[in-house]
């Protein structure tokens, strides 16, 4: 900041606000508690905003705290800016700790504002006196307290900074309540562009040079390919080098549905055939079998390349043939640049072609499953259904068990930017948070949430806020009466299951008509088109309450340990 900067005279709540907008924030997610009230004034510009009109800050208030986060996280995700939840003091910081978490996981740069009992009366058993930051260092990135009004607005402007910083991921302040009412001037900051991590050209060449011998190459595109803007780039890379693609998380869409180089539906041969695997922008956890590949019939196990926005993400759990840190833009360019600089390049066109037709056979066989007439409905016939009816602009959220698993096999995004899952957390209770979210950054999108029955329970309450803000969004829930991810391999190791039952054919649909929205239970697969027609129109928030065959578990590959 400099001499030439703008003052602002205000109470704690005004600086923070003022920090916020200047990180282009527009919205604070939050559930009412007196210790963070400043903020709220700040948030609509007092008495004169909210009878105006003209609050210089949209405030959601939602049914539970770990609801504020995940769509603060979803806000982050959705427009590549950091999201802003603010929660009261005590249960208010502790139910949003597993929403934090699942950010931290995610790489999702929010900033959580706490309410804290006074300073002044620390000690002596204030309401809901306790040392927040303790608990939340472990999954932030800084976790502090301010402990002064004058320093809020600096504090916020840095935490917001560093939580947009790659590796993106939450920051947690807390602020005593006498200091976050106290008034006082301060300068306010000037936000800093921030220069891309620019990465050594030495170790782009290296990857060139694998990627120009490799015989089977694959291309792997995370999260953090959309997260850091890169989703050009890589396009660029994977179509020059004529590089086969599997995407995952958010990095979903980067390459469209029906594109000739997305082998997703292949994953299975091109892992285990690959000779070389360049995994961009996400961790070489379980999801990628923790960055063992090839090795397939007696083959020589794959050289595996991790591609990440700075080096503290690089694996180090497994010998990697190469890597590289830096803005993933440059990084995927500069690779690019440097493979056309190759001398010999190795013609991958035919184990291409392979995968292709098994990733068309794939698809092909999905058809019997995404037409199936059974009854009771077969939950893949829900997105034989829904599939045809989602838009270009799509937004799809997953958040549960087996049911999105179906999800995650069958929808492919038509463009980036277009789905949100828990990610490598596994954290069940997203959904309400990222569909408010979504709807908010995406005014004129389709917004599509699925729900697995024992999911929906986490959440669902959150329908009256998007009853409440006026928020239209459709959802499904996938309705077979259990905890299907965990009855069916209790069932396979022990011959029994236990505390994994849910009351069968509950109406989720007439929880959601009491909260002020819509909705309708479909028990035949021939009424669920119409369903979903009636939902997309309603303009409401609409839940279509699908019963679905217990009998069926998805065949998954991993179970994640």
């Amino acid at each position: 900041m400099t001499d030439e900067n703008p003052t602002l005279n205000g109470h704690g709540g005004t600086h923070a606000v003022a920090a916020a907008l200047a990180h282009g924030v527009d919205t604070m997610f939050t559930l009412s508690g007196a210790h963070v009230f400043p903020l709220y004034d700040a948030a609509v510009g007092g008495k004169a905003g909210v009878e105006s009109g003209s609050a210089p800050m949209r405030l959601v208030d939602v049914r539970h705290e770990q609801t504020a986060v995940f769509a603060a996280e979803a806000t982050a995700k959705l427009t590549r800016r950091p999201g802003l939840a603010v929660l009261t003091a005590g249960p208010g910081v502790t139910n949003g700790v597993s929403a934090v978490t699942s950010a931290w996981f995610n790489g999702a740069p929010i900033v959580v504002l706490g309410g804290r009992a006074p300073g002044f009366r620390w000690g002596t058993g204030a309401l809901q006196e306790l040392d927040h930051p303790p608990i939340l260092a472990p999954v932030t990135k800084r976790a502090a307290t301010v402990q002064a009004v004058a320093d809020i607005a600096r504090e916020v402007d840095a935490a917001f900074t560093l939580a947009a910083s790659p590796h993106r991921g939450p920051v947690f302040l807390d602020v005593p309540m006498d200091q976050l009412f106290s008034r006082t001037q301060v300068v306010v900051p000037t936000v800093r562009p921030r220069l891309p991590l620019v990465p050594d050209p030495t170790e782009l060449e290296e990857v060139a040079s694998l990627l120009g011998a490799a015989q089977r190459p694959v291309l792997v595109l995370g999260s953090d390919v959309w997260a850091d803007g890169a989703e050009g780039a890589a396009l660029r890379l994977a179509e020059t080098a004529g590089l086969p693609v599997i995407t995952n998380g958010m990095g979903r869409g980067v390459l469209p549905f029906g594109h000739r180089l997305l082998v997703t539906r292949a994953r299975s041969a091109a892992f285990g055939g690959a000779d070389l695997v360049v995994v961009v922008g996400t961790p070489l956890d379980f999801r990628l079998g923790y960055g063992v590949f090839g090795g397939k019939d007696g083959a020589t196990p794959a050289r595996v390349v991790h591609l990440v926005d700075s080096p503290g993400q690089v694996a180090t759990h497994l010998a990697l043939a190469a890597s590289a840190a830096g803005d993933l833009s440059l990084v995927l360019d500069g690779v690019r640049e440097a493979w056309e600089q190759q001398l010999r390049r190795t013609d991958v066109a035919t184990w291409v072609a392979g995968l292709r037709d098994i990733a068309q056979a794939a698809a092909a066989g999905d058809r019997e499953l995404l037409e199936s007439a059974s009854d009771p409905i077969h939950p893949a016939r829900i997105y034989g259904e829904l599939l045809p009816r989602l838009a270009e602009d799509a937004v799809v959220i997953g958040d549960g068990g087996d049911f999105v698993s179906f999800a995650g096999r069958f929808v492919e995004p038509k463009q980036p930017g277009g789905w949100l899952d828990p990610g490598p957390y596994g954290c069940l209770g997203t959904g309400a948070g990222y569909a408010i979210a979504a709807r908010l950054a995406r005014p004129s999108a389709q917004i599509v949430l699925l729900y697995g029955d024992g999911a929906a329970g986490f959440s669902l309450m959150d329908v009256d806020t998007l009853v409440r803000h006026r928020l239209p969004v459709v959802i499904v829930v996938g309705n077979n009466g259990m905890w299907g991810l965990e009855k069916h391999p209790m069932q396979f190791l022990y011959g029994y299951d236990v505390a994994a039952e849910l009351r069968q054919e509950t109406r989720y649909d007439e929880v959601v008509k009491a909260l002020g929205g819509a909705g309708e239970t479909v028990a035949r697969p021939g009424d669920l088109g119409a369903a979903l027609d009636r939902a997309f129109a309603s303009g409401v928030p609409y839940l279509v309450n699908v019963l679905t065959d217990p009998a069926v578990a998805y065949p998954r590959t991993t179970t994640g340990v």
